[in-house]
């Protein structure tokens, strides 16, 4: 992936936990191949975080923030609030952030970015102690309730604390892909998470909320090449234990068995396919593993619960 300034801004006050797990989560997916370039700015020098902890090294607020950067504001301590750096950081948001730039807002993040007129027309969430005060902030917002985040276009907002670390996965997928952000996601030991109408992850994200490496292993070499056949005694192999087992094993961990999770990411392969809009029903069937255009039909109705009606 291409390299990706991203620009924190800090406050005093600003709450340690949602830096922390933002910028590590990056960090890590630098591990992995990614090229995160992270910046920390502030508009008062050497910033105190809410644990009382200063920090050194930032800089000020830049003149300006290129096409393709992302601007993230943590939260801030509600009793630490400086009211002169707050008004300062906003004007500096109305100035110089532009739909080009990704801003990230976790917890009361949200409110620097209404103060600064960005939420305008857009949906949006904070902390649940917050909403209210949101909705004052940004009449002109649609805020939402109880949601982990909310991505609208070039913003995204979070409720803050662990859901930033929710929000920055799905951000690392939308830049490198859905098995980077299963790899940061694997190394820091956190769950892949979503709400029920947040933005869908990619399935290639789906049932992956466990822990056991035989089962990981699995899920990484269907991933890895979904349209080639993946024979149960095979996939044993891969994970160490008899085919018996690894049934009994993928679906403890899953909830499903590993042909229903082979079979979704054919299904997703398919769509893919589809969407180029290229191919016949029954090239996009042989690319993406199945027999035939009849046994994706089958496969679709099956799994989707509804029948497939596109029609090449």
């Amino acid at each position: 992936m291409a390299a990706v300034a991203v620009h924190f801004v800090l406050l005093p006050g600003y709450l340690l936990s949602e830096l922390a797990a933002a910028a590590e989560a990056l960090r890590i997916a630098n591990r992995f191949g990614a090229a995160f370039r992270l910046h920390y700015h502030s508009a008062a020098p050497d910033p105190v975080s809410s644990l009382g902890l200063g920090i050194s090294g930032t800089t000020a607020l830049p003149e300006q923030l290129a096409d393709g950067a992302w601007l993230v504001l943590p939260g801030l301590a509600s009793d630490q609030r400086d009211a002169r750096a707050i008004a300062r950081t906003e004007r500096w948001l109305a100035r110089v952030w532009h739909p080009g730039v990704q801003l990230v807002t976790i917890c009361s993040g949200a409110l620097l970015a209404a103060g600064a007129g960005l939420l305008a027309g857009r949906q949006c969430t904070t902390h649940h102690s917050l909403i209210a005060e949101l909705r004052q902030l940004a009449p002109g917002a649609r805020v939402e309730d109880n949601r982990i985040f909310v991505i609208d276009g070039p913003v995204a907002t979070s409720a803050g604390v662990t859901t930033g670390v929710d929000l920055m996965l799905e951000l690392i997928a939308r830049a490198g892909g859905p098995q980077l952000a299963l790899q940061v996601a694997r190394e820091m030991v956190v769950w892949l998470r979503r709400d029920g109408q947040a933005p869908q992850l990619s399935p290639l994200l789906d049932y992956r909320n466990h822990l056991h490496p035989a089962i990981h292993r699995v899920q990484d070499a269907i991933a890895a090449n979904p349209a080639r056949p993946w024979p149960l005694n095979e996939l044993a192999a891969i994970a160490c234990v008899t085919p018996r087992h690894l049934n009994r094993l993928f679906k403890a961990n899953t909830g499903i068995t590993p042909l229903d999770y082979h079979q979704g990411l054919q299904l997703a392969l398919a769509e893919g396919l589809a969407r180029q809009g290229s191919l016949s029903l029954e090239r996009v069937a042989e690319a993406s593993g199945f027999g035939s255009a009849r046994d994706l039909r089958r496969v679709w109705l099956k799994q989707r619960g509804t029948p497939l009606r596109r029609a090449h």
